[in-house]
């Protein structure tokens, strides 16, 4: 290798120890190390810059949108509450997602598969006070060892089958990776949920000392006319036993329900009242079925703020009803929080003290208007808070199974199919242009686009042929099963340093050459190369959908090592043995 290829594994080297100690974002260590690159004129602008324009990355920024628009009309909501929400525990959750999710990706492309399931995943923990942490990191390993199982499990495969057809040998079949892959996803998934438990579970609750897990607010919900769970139990509709929320009476006309029992009925205008923390409230004002009671005078794009009274204010002593809060502040009371009391009557009839919070469901530019108002004063505005447009959850559905079909049919590519999908959710109304540009996680785009560079500059400066080269010969006067393991563990390193795709295409000639000097049958070689490849667990810069993970699990790169390492040596005895089998190369 030259001193460009010296400079480009010591830059990548560099980048993997910064993001290691944790005292730099991801985004800067990555666009660092491209940076550094491009000064000292180992890559071209162009090709330092490639990533930003590669399909990849424009496919998950497009997806970003896609999915933002099945959050933004509720679809979601009872995919959720059927695959998550009557798992009793994280473990349980974790298995059926992963479970799922492993099914879906044998024949779905992963990023769409993870960021569909990601906002799912969030939700199910944050209502039990727990982070993301121990459902996102199994969720993108569930997505990778599901892609193995089928050609169309991953790009890597589809890379592949393109090679072998310009080498004038039969394509990759539809089930030729079966016999591989599915063994490696059936042994692998329950040492991702031993492995979970003993590292992601005791660091996934949240604090419980946060001043936003204790303050309790009284809010109320009507039940609407279309509501799902009409004539169902408290119980059946999943209202009991909600994490910090407490469903203190239900008002149907002049009779009062309290206390509310699991065997009690809901039926349209009903009111609901209930008592707990912020997190779990606004999920449930989010619920298709459940709306606050000043829901109907409510225009789209209206959020949720909190604001305390202050003292000496016009509205101490005065119920919320008769305020006139929709006329003068263009805003509706729709929960109130009162330090150490919980107040179990109905909003409207609550009379207001000084220091009480007020959650105000208000129009856009309302903290601009009132953040000098005399009569209270405003602490944020609550993310998430804009209600569903449940009448486009059909819409979005369509959508995003079109996107998914056609990209799977490969009738069109998926950064095309993806676009176009992005497009339709924000003409029909799916979401909002300002809600479209919100959901685009501009660091994970940086992160992703910018490892792109660096792979680009170990492949042209040769030192990534230079590695699969040697490693390949260490092996070669050696037996079959030495050689099939050199080949597959090169790739498996491989993948961690370059894009998976740029790891099958570059380790694909060396698995011919070394089948060729050893007289063997290619085909195993060469199907070692795209399984080893296509599992990427030991880092979060190997694959995509451990990079959209990254940040909101909150996982640090050790995380990936002491989860990924295990599985990823796992998977590589149960595939090389898969491999020896099906070929017999002992």
């Amino acid at each position: 290798m030259g001193f460009e290829a010296w400079l480009t594994v010591a830059v990548v080297g560099g980048v993997f120890a910064l993001l290691a100690t944790d005292r730099f974002s991801s985004e800067v260590v990555v666009v660092g190390g491209l940076v550094v690159l491009l000064v000292t004129g180992v890559l071209t602008p162009v090709s330092a810059f490639s990533g930003f324009a590669n399909p990849g990355v424009a496919s998950l920024a497009a997806l970003y949108v896609v999915t933002a628009g099945l959050r933004e009309t509720g679809a979601l909501d009872r995919p959720a509450q059927l695959l998550l929400e009557r798992a009793p525990s994280a473990p349980s959750a974790r298995r059926r997602l992963t479970l799922v999710t492993t099914g879906l990706s044998a024949f779905l492309n992963n990023t769409p598969i993870v960021a569909l399931f990601m906002p799912l995943a969030t939700t199910w923990a944050r209502r039990r006070g727990r982070s993301g942490r121990g459902l996102l990191m199994p969720l993108s390993y569930a997505a990778v060892l599901g892609g193995t199982c089928t050609m169309l499990g991953t790009s890597v495969h589809l890379v592949v089958h393109g090679l072998l057809l310009q080498h004038d040998m039969p394509g990759m079949q539809l089930f030729e990776l079966t016999p591989i892959g599915l063994p490696v996803a059936l042994i692998c998934l329950p040492a991702l949920w031993l492995l979970s438990r003993r590292f992601l579970d005791p660091t996934a609750r949240l604090p419980q000392t946060d001043e936003e897990v204790r303050r309790e607010y009284t809010a109320d919900l009507m039940v609407t006319a279309d509501a799902p769970f009409l004539g169902q139990t408290v119980e059946a509709a999943g209202l009991r036993h909600l994490s910090g929320l407490f469903l203190v009476q239900i008002e149907r006309g002049d009779q009062v329900i309290t206390p509310v029992g699991p065997d009690d009925r809901l039926a349209a205008g009903d009111r609901l009242t209930f008592a707990g923390v912020l997190d779990t409230l606004v999920d449930l004002q989010r619920r298709r079925g459940l709306e606050p009671p000043q829901a109907r005078h409510v225009e789209p794009g209206w959020v949720m703020h909190q604001a305390v009274v202050s003292r000496g204010s016009r509205l101490e002593g005065r119920g919320i009803r008769e305020m006139g809060f929709r006329t003068r502040y263009h805003a509706a009371v729709v929960g109130v929080h009162r330090h150490g009391e919980r107040i179990e009557q109905r909003i409207g009839d609550i009379v207001l003290r000084h220091g009480d919070t007020l959650l105000l469901l208000a129009a856009p530019g309302f903290s601009r208007a009132f953040r000098d108002a005399a009569e209270f004063y405003l602490i944020s505005e609550v993310a998430d808070t804009e209600r569903p447009r449940h009448r486009r959850a059909p819409i979005a559905l369509l959508i995003m199974a079109a996107v998914v079909t056609l990209a799977a049919t490969q009738v069109l590519p998926l950064v095309t199919a993806a676009a176009a999908g992005s497009l339709a959710m924000v003409g029909t109304g799916c979401l909002s242009p300002g809600q479209a540009r919100r959901s685009i996680d501009m660091s994970v785009l940086a992160v992703v686009a910018a490892a792109l560079g660096i792979a680009r500059a170990l492949e042209e400066t040769g030192a990534a042929a230079a590695l699969a080269s040697a490693l390949s010969a260490i092996a070669a006067d050696l037996g079959p099963i030495a050689l099939i393991a050199a080949v597959y563990i090169t790739g498996m390193l491989l993948t961690e340093l370059v894009t998976n795709t740029a790891a099958a295409a570059l380790l694909f000639p060396v698995a011919l050459e070394v089948a060729a000097v050893a007289h063997l049958d290619p085909r195993p070689f060469v199907l070692a190369t795209s399984i080893a490849a296509s599992i990427s667990l030991a880092t979060p810069l190997g694959y995509q959908t451990n990079m959209m993970v990254y940040g909101p699990g909150g996982y640090r790169f050790a995380d990936f090592l002491r989860m990924g390492v295990p599985l990823q040596v796992l998977a590589a005895i149960v595939a090389i043995t898969a491999l020896t089998i099906r070929y017999s190369l002992w």
